[in-house]
């Protein structure tokens, strides 16, 4: 599993069935690797920031039925403000 950013979408003139009406983006890894296609399995657009899955739980998402992918978005990652911890010098302070 890793974090990435969607960066594109993917169009299919010819696909197996069982892809029908399934969305396929790319990917790429955060914070500056490679770019992968990956399944959408929860509504993601361009721009934002995704946890893929890869292997074989990457199809479970989709269960029951049997899509043939590698690489599937599970999540958005919302923004949220970051902190550093504190130490326990400055808390004693």
């Amino acid at each position: 599993m890793y974090l990435g950013k969607v960066v594109g979408n993917v169009v299919c003139s010819v696909q197996s069935e069982s892809l029908n009406g399934r969305t396929l983006l790319l990917v790429q890894r955060i914070p500056s690797g490679a770019i992968a296609v990956a399944m959408d399995a929860v509504g993601a657009g361009i721009g934002e920031t995704v946890y893929v899955c890869r292997g074989k739980e990457a199809s479970f998402p989709f269960l029951p039925a049997e899509v043939p992918t590698e690489s599937t978005i599970v999540a958005i990652v919302d923004p949220a403000p970051f902190r550093p911890l504190q130490t326990l010098e400055t808390l004693n302070k």
